[in-house]
């Protein structure tokens, strides 16, 4: 399942060199990857009141350039699923002219108690893996 969203480079993420503090990016991802499981009708809060958390076990960061203020941009995701236990959140970041800026690979786990599990079928079949 892929998953678009849009965004513009605030003025207070940027680092003395006036391009986006490479930290940001990781805000940026996440904030996306929130937005794409509300889409498909998966809410954190209720998840977590369930006894579930989804938490990332493991994030690769490739950045190919860099965003400044004002910059307006994309970001990419598409989920996939490894085995029983993991789900690979593939996302890209383009600027608005299609140069990609960042690729990443997060892969998420989803936990009970502080131990990975499967996940309830409802999340599998929201994530339509």
């Amino acid at each position: 399942m892929s998953f678009s969203l849009n965004f513009e480079v605030r003025d207070y993420e940027c680092d003395l060199q006036g391009i986006v503090n490479n930290a940001v990016y990781q805000n940026y991802l996440e904030h996306a990857r929130h937005k794409f499981l509300q889409s498909v009708g998966l809410d954190f809060a209720q998840l977590h009141h369930e006894g579930i958390d989804p938490v990332v076990y493991r994030i690769e960061i490739d950045y190919k350039k860099s965003l400044k203020s004002g910059d307006l941009f994309s970001i990419t995701l598409l989920v996939e699923r490894e085995g029983n236990l993991k789900f690979i959140f593939n996302q890209s970041i383009f600027k608005n002219n299609n140069e990609l800026v960042l690729k990443a690979k997060v892969i998420a786990v989803f936990t009970a108690n502080g131990k990975p599990i499967v996940p309830p079928q409802k999340v599998i079949d929201a994530l339509a893996i």
